[in-house]
Formats: C-alpha cells, structure tokens, sequence
C-alpha cells in the first residue's frame, strides 16, 4: 500500500470489538498460518496496517478491505438478527431489487481494487449464498489476484456440490453462524435443523482431506448465550471438523438498548481500515451502520477511490477526531465497538479457562 496521507499521530482508544476464539493457541495459530499461505509476507504487512492505520489515523491509498454485500436479504428470521426488523426490510430490501447487487457493479469493483486491497468479503449483513453468481464473483475475485475472498453464512445453501463448486473457485474462508446444538439451533436458526448443518459440516470436512485441502478454511462462530449451557460439548462437537471456533456476547443487534455505557476517548478503526458496500450500491461508513443511514457515496457512479478520500468519509473520520464526537452520529451511537465490556464470566474447555467479557447492560438473552 502506497501513498499513506498522515492524518493526525495523535493516539486515541480504539476498541477493536469483542470477539473471542474458543481454541488454545496452537490451533489459533495453525489457522492464520494457512489462512496466509502463499503471502505470508503480504499478510504480515496487511495486519500491521491494521493496527497502525487507525491509531496514526493514516488514510492509506486504498482501504486493507472492502465488505461487498451481495445480498441484504436472508432465507431465516434469527430473533437477534436485524434483517427480521420492518425497518430493515423496508430501507435495505424492498427498494432495491430484493436486496441484491448487480453482477455489472460486483465486476466494476473487483476490477479496481485486484492488486490494491489485500482482502474482499462478499457478504455484510444478509445471506450471500442467495446470490446466483457468488461462485462467479469469488472466481473473478481470485482469478484478478485478490489474497483473501471471504463472506459470511447461515450455511443453509451449503450442501457438498455447492461447496465443491466454491473451493474450485478459490474461496479462502467462508464463516459459518451456529448458535447452539440441539433444540437451542433448531430454535434460533428456524426453519434450519441441527443434525442437517451438522451433516453439511462433516460432508465438507470428509471432502477436504480426501482432496487433501487445507482451503476453504471453515470458521463457525455463535453468541455466546446460545453455548453458554454447555460450551465444552459444543466445542467438541465441531473441533475435529472445522479449522476454528469463534463466539462472541450478544450484541445490541436490534437497537434496544438505552442504558449504554461507552468507552472513554472512543475512536473508531474502521474508518482506516476498511469500507463497506451495501447491496444497493450505496457505501457506508463502516459495517454497524445496518440501516445505511450515513451515505457516503455510490459504487455505480464513483469508484471506491474516490468514496475512500471523498468528502463525505473525511466527513465521518473527523467527526471521530472529536471528543466523543461519535456520539453525535446514530449509527456509531447504537454500535458495539465504543461500549463498554466487563470479564464477568469464564467458562471451563477441556480445562482451558474462556473468560467472557459481556456489554455493560446487555441483556444476554437470544432476541432482546
């Protein structure tokens, strides 16, 4: 990446998210080490960025990652999951071709930023499996030298010819939601079965050692209150089949709260690191502005160059250089990243200790 434009060297608190791995080191470890095989060196150089970007608040010359969204739209009604709101529907779905973005729009933005973004993620809030030409988009992605291809499902569509289909097209990584075992999925992830995703899970896992495959990397990860009752047998159930096993508490997906306690000196990453497309074509600031309701471009007439050092983005970042200038803003206002988490669980995994840390009140509990 070249051209970095130094903003500011002034240091701020930025809080990364909470998200934790169920794993002990070494399978951490053996993850990223084939996550970034090939381009160990570039990756190295990709998570320093990462780290850097934001605390120096330099604007690189193009974002490290760019969250495309094929799909707004999703096949299942999670209670937690904003999708399932009026609002939602209304704003990211109905107006905009059922919530699906145009293959012409997908190919205009890969043929930019091949050679110049280290990663691209083919999902955001819906379900990208719906999309009829994912496999085309990550086969185009690959093929123009993209490093990392990766998106995000509720893995429904992911039976072992579609999956095949995939890896023949390169996809890196491809990250599974599995809230829970038993009744507690059948529950959350309706009209979805346990015993059927698990099945899709061992089918994918028997096919890559049969090809001796080490890509596409499966991750699963959940909220924590769904494995909470049990987290050492859900562990359990999918170490042997997957490369690693992520949670995190639940978050304020649906905007409920009022009581929120922030961080102090809250400055955003995100807006050094990455930008995110919606299935509109619209560009958002950052991936928890669900409703879009800060605009800060359009793919279809700008190219992500310009929404990256456009002023609307620099609109936002110094916003951010503000004392609590977040506050001001409702998306980043409702967002997780500045609010405040205590370590008030652990929990106990093949003897390895899991510390938890929860929202300051956040109710844990699946769809509140």
């Amino acid at each position: 990446m070249q051209n970095e434009q130094k903003i500011n060297e002034k240091n701020a608190f930025v809080n990364k998210g909470h998200f934790f791995d169920l794993e002990p080191q070494e399978r951490v470890a053996s993850f990223y080490a084939k996550l970034s095989k090939g381009w160990e060196v570039e990756y190295k150089e990709y998570r320093r960025l990462w780290e850097k970007l934001p605390r120096t608040r330099t604007i690189s010359d193009y974002p490290l990652l760019v969250d495309l969204e094929t799909v707004s739209r999703c096949n299942l009604k999670c209670p937690m999951c904003p999708t399932r709101t009026d609002e939602f529907v209304e704003k990211r779905v109905l107006p905009f071709k059922k919530g699906q973005l145009d293959f012409n729009l997908i190919n205009k933005v890969i043929d930019e930023v091949a050679g110049k973004v280290y990663s691209l993620r083919l999902s955001w809030i819906g379900e990208p499996t719906l999309h009829p030409r994912l496999v085309d988009a990550v086969r185009l992605a690959k093929q123009r030298g993209i490093k990392e291809v990766s998106f995000l499902t509720n893995g429904s569509r992911l039976h072992l010819d579609y999956f095949i289909k995939l890896a023949e097209a390169g996809v890196d990584l491809i990250t599974i939601s599995i809230d829970g075992m038993g009744k507690t999925y059948n529950q959350i992830r309706k009209p979805l079965k346990f015993e059927e995703t698990l099945k899709k899970l061992q089918d994918i896992s028997d096919y890559k050692k049969t090809k001796g495959l080490e890509k596409p990397l499966i991750k699963i990860q959940c909220v924590w209150p769904a494995v909470r009752e049990n987290p050492e047998a859900f562990y359990n159930t999918f170490a042997p089949i997957v490369d690693l096993i992520a949670f995190n508490p639940l978050i304020d997906y649906l905007h409920n709260d009022s009581d929120i306690v922030y961080e102090d000196n809250f400055a955003c990453p995100q807006h050094y690191q990455r930008v995110v497309i919606g299935s509109n074509g619209r560009a958002t600031m950052c991936s928890s502005d669900d409703f879009m309701d800060v605009d800060i471009g359009n793919i279809a007439t700008q190219t992500i160059h310009d929404i990256w050092h456009g002023e609307k983005f620099q609109h936002v970042r110094a916003v951010h250089e503000q004392n609590d200038g977040f506050k001001s803003m409702k998306p980043c206002k409702n967002c997780f990243y500045p609010r405040k988490a205590a370590p008030d669980e652990e929990a106990i995994i093949n003897g390895r200790i899991i510390r938890i840390e929860n929202y300051i009140n956040r109710v844990q509990v699946v769809g509140k």
